[in-house]
């Protein structure tokens, strides 16, 4: 029996939907309710203890699966018509998804609950310790709040250690209350057992803000554990070396600093000058990019250890002349709109070949998919199409030349991460109950977790 105050998932059949342009999808016929359970104990454990496992792992980025230092972009168009397969409906606000090793699918939701997909069911794994909840609207609510009760705070990252199930551990970027404040804490949780909030450790705490709060955490190339924070509304603290905000942070999968990161001041820092990162991919030789909220424009940056990107000195031509801080590669267009960047992949699967091997960011305020082709200099550029737009004015970041098109643009709403499963499909989360979506969202099904193949 499920408490009164979890709303129950409904599974919607694999349904596909051919979706290309602006054409509209209809949900396919409804399945049974998926059973969920659900880790109570995370609102009653004063004092968790921690999981003994060695988290120790390889750091040889030339290791790695998806490793290719010859790779080729692309110069194809990736401009195609996609298939949409809705797994879940009506989740509540999903911030991020993650597959394990073994293919095991988890993923959070801002109001505060960690949840496991597989088979055809959604069971909820754990709430964590002091979680704050965020609050949604009501699915096809017609209510517009620039603020839920959350702000921009919640349940958000996750990751899964990548010698899982052996070391069984998911971890999870979440805003706590701590007394009467509130912070952005990392933890990570044994989920071998069956409450897995009573077995967990605290790896980082940092401030956290109604806006700006970072929260994406991936395990990269190398295997060590990347994190965005924001700059809470703290501008000033985002250049700041010995501050955790408004930084990219690279640490061991125990939450000390990564070697290497060449930080002048707190030694977990990789990159600063950031206002609010909230995607992180990888290339095939294992180069960082990531995404990031601007007040205006938006960014797509290439990331290099020690490196200041600017904020809050730096935002515009102008402003980064005469100055070392690292100009991005991809700056959205100052003409009043927004990308409102979110969750991204470097895609490597086949199953969606016209966007192997580009950089796809889920986009908030856009309501689409974009898609970032990377060209190393002298490389062939992809046609630009209907959708396309180039980035190779002489004032950015030359090191690659951007060119973005747009996919699935107002067929799910606000994409907040977008993420490529095991079997080489895409698989994407939408943000539609947090009040911030324009008409239709959200509709009577959302928020939904999807599947994403080429048609």
């Amino acid at each position: 029996m499920l408490p009164d105050d979890l709303p129950r998932r409904r599974l919607l059949a694999l349904s596909t939907v051919a979706l290309a342009g602006c054409s509209s999808s209809t949900p396919g016929s409804e399945a049974p309710s998926a059973t969920i359970t659900d880790d109570q104990s995370g609102t009653s454990t004063p004092t968790p203890s921690e999981p003994q496992y060695d988290t120790r792992l390889e750091h040889d980025e030339t290791a790695w699966n998806g490793y290719d230092p010859e790779w080729t972009a692309p110069s194809s168009s990736p401009e195609t018509e996609l298939s949409v397969e809705v797994l879940v409906e009506n989740l509540e606000i999903p911030w991020d998804l993650a597959f394990a090793p073994n293919g095991e699918l988890f993923l959070t939701e801002r109001t505060g609950r960690v949840l496991r997909y597989a088979e055809g069911e959604v069971v909820g794994v754990t709430r964590p310790n002091e979680a704050i909840d965020a609050g949604s609207v009501e699915p096809g609510s017609s209510d517009r709040s620039w603020f839920v009760d959350g702000g921009e705070g919640g349940t958000m990252g996750l990751a899964v250690h990548p010698a899982y199930p052996e070391v069984p551990l998911l971890y999870v970027y979440y805003t706590a209350n701590v007394g009467d404040e509130r912070v952005n804490r990392l933890v990570y949780y044994d989920v071998s057992k069956s409450e897995p909030s009573k077995h967990t450790k605290t790896l980082l705490e940092v401030p956290a803000a109604n806006i700006h709060d970072g929260g994406r955490i991936t395990f990269g190339p190398a295997n060590y554990l990347w994190v965005t924070t924001g700059d809470t509304g703290q501008e000033e603290l985002a250049g700041d070396p010995d501050s955790l905000v408004g930084k990219v942070l690279r640490l061991t999968p125990d939450g000390k600093a990564a070697p290497e990161n060449e930080s002048p001041g707190d030694p977990r820092v990789f990159t600063m000058g950031h206002r609010n990162p909230q995607g992180v991919g990888f290339l095939p030789d294992a180069t960082p990019l990531a995404d990031e909220h601007g007040p205006g424009p938006d960014e797509v940056q290439h990331l290099v250890a020690g490196d200041n990107y600017g904020w809050p000195a730096a935002r515009r031509k102008e402003q980064y002349a005469g100055t070392d801080y690292h100009r991005p590669l991809a700056q959205h267009p100052m003409d009043g709109s927004t990308w409102a960047p979110s969750g991204a992949v470097f895609y490597h699967g086949d199953t969606v070949p016209a966007l192997s091997n580009r950089y796809l960011v889920g986009v908030l305020a856009q309501q689409r998919i974009k898609v970032f082709t990377v060209t190393p200099p002298g490389g062939d550029l992809p046609p630009l199409g209907e959708t396309g737009t180039r980035y190779d004015a002489d004032w950015l970041d030359d090191a690659y030349t951007l060119t973005s098109h747009d996919a699935l643009t107002g067929e799910l709403g606000r994409v907040r991460h977008v993420e490529e499963g095991p079997d080489g499909a895409l698989y994407a989360i939408t943000s539609n109950r947090d009040g911030r979506a324009n008409a239709p969202f959200p509709t009577e099904r959302d928020d939904v977790l999807v599947r994403i193949t080429q048609s």
